[in-house]
């Protein structure tokens, strides 16, 4: 494989991203396209002064040029580029008129749904216990454009609700400053090492090609939503970061088990907010404060530390999962869901008493 075309694809996108972020922040401050925290009250909004969300654009533009300019425009590519592209407009949308969140799901579903129809599908998934689980049966033969194909209909399906959950989780992960760029700078990469794997296979060096455009576009993004912010990724750059990693872990010969390690942390908070927000009545999708970013704020630490121990924990669990057998990342995966529901439970009694004896309660 060519690692100096990897790095430099990588370089290519992070100038891309750099050079053109400041673009973008004068042009949403021009036109007013900010997240004022003092309209637009929300328990889950954190930061205090107006700041332009047009992250997304960033992502979009830095990801397609590359793209386009170091990888084959072979149907695959074409798929994705126009599903990021629908994901992009949509967060747009969001930036300028705060979308319905179930508005936002359905067009990541339209998304999902152009990739899994162009032909990214999940045939098999490995039994952390041995062996592997085939999804390519049942199929469902049908004719389109004058051609015999078939729906793999367990393949599709796995492959849909996997990326479209991915879009969603890794979108909830975006609420402190740089929390969210480096989260993905460091997932991508793993999923690019993880290609390396086979490297022997010619299919696989797209993959690690684009792994690290990826990469490049969202460390080009970071200095300047690193805290204090000056712009955030928005639905825009948050769903993409989740679409891009879920279809190169698909991509790179289904990954899907160690993105789901990488990511231990936002996708394990993300299945206790949702079951919180359940039990309790409430729309699963409508946002809180409830988010463990959220919690280690309340506990006193400070955006910095929140950030970096994101980073920190998805950079450990990343090289575990180039290690690990699937039977460990299991465990490990059962290990993290443990140790954050303690925390969680935890956290809630600590600020539960501290409301209670604190200095405003006598």
């Amino acid at each position: 494989m060519d690692f100096v075309k990897l790095v430099l694809a990588a370089v290519v996108s992070f100038l891309i991203a750099f050079l053109l972020t400041p673009v973008i922040i004068k042009l949403y401050k021009k036109f007013g396209w900010l997240d004022d925290p003092g309209i637009r009250k929300h328990p889950k909004v954190v930061h205090r002064y107006p700041v332009p969300r047009g992250g997304g654009l960033v992502i979009f533009l830095a990801i397609t040029l590359t793209s386009l300019v170091f990888l084959p425009l072979d149907k695959h590519l074409l798929i994705i580029l126009l599903s990021v592209s629908v994901l992009a407009i949509v967060g747009l949308a969001d930036d300028i008129f705060d979308l319905n969140p179930y508005t936002r799901i359905g067009f990541g579903l339209v998304a999902c749904l152009l990739v899994v129809g162009g032909g990214i599908g999940i045939p098999f998934i490995t039994n952390p216990l041995g062996g592997i689980i085939k999804l390519d049966n049942p199929q469902i033969p049908i004719y389109f454009l004058g051609k015999l194909r078939h729906i793999w209909v367990l393949a599709d399906l796995f492959a849909a609700i996997w990326i479209l959950s991915c879009i969603n989780f890794v979108n909830w992960s975006k609420g402190i400053d740089g929390q969210l760029p480096g989260i993905v700078v460091v997932a991508s990469l793993t999923i690019a090492f993880a290609s390396f794997k086979f490297s022997a296979d010619i299919t696989q060096w797209p993959v690690a090609v684009l792994a690290f455009v990826v990469a490049g576009a969202y460390a080009g993004f970071l200095p300047f939503n690193f805290y204090p912010q000056k712009i955030m990724p928005g639905y825009g750059g948050g769903s993409i970061a989740g679409f891009m990693l879920a279809v190169l872990s698909i991509l790179a010969t289904t990954k899907v088990g160690t993105l789901v390690m990488v990511l231990g942390v936002p996708l394990v908070d993300a299945l206790f907010v949702l079951t919180r927000r359940v039990v309790k009545g409430r729309s699963p999708v409508w946002g809180d404060a409830t988010h463990l970013h959220h919690q280690l704020l309340a506990l006193g630490w400070g955006k910095r530390r929140v950030t970096i121990f994101y980073w920190l924990v998805t950079l450990i669990l990343g090289l575990l999962s180039l290690t690990l057998s699937s039977m460990a990342k299991l465990y490990t995966i059962f290990l993290l869901v443990t140790l954050l529901g303690i925390f969680f439970l935890c956290s809630k009694k600590f600020n539960l008493f501290l409301s209670r004896h604190g200095p405003g309660n006598g």
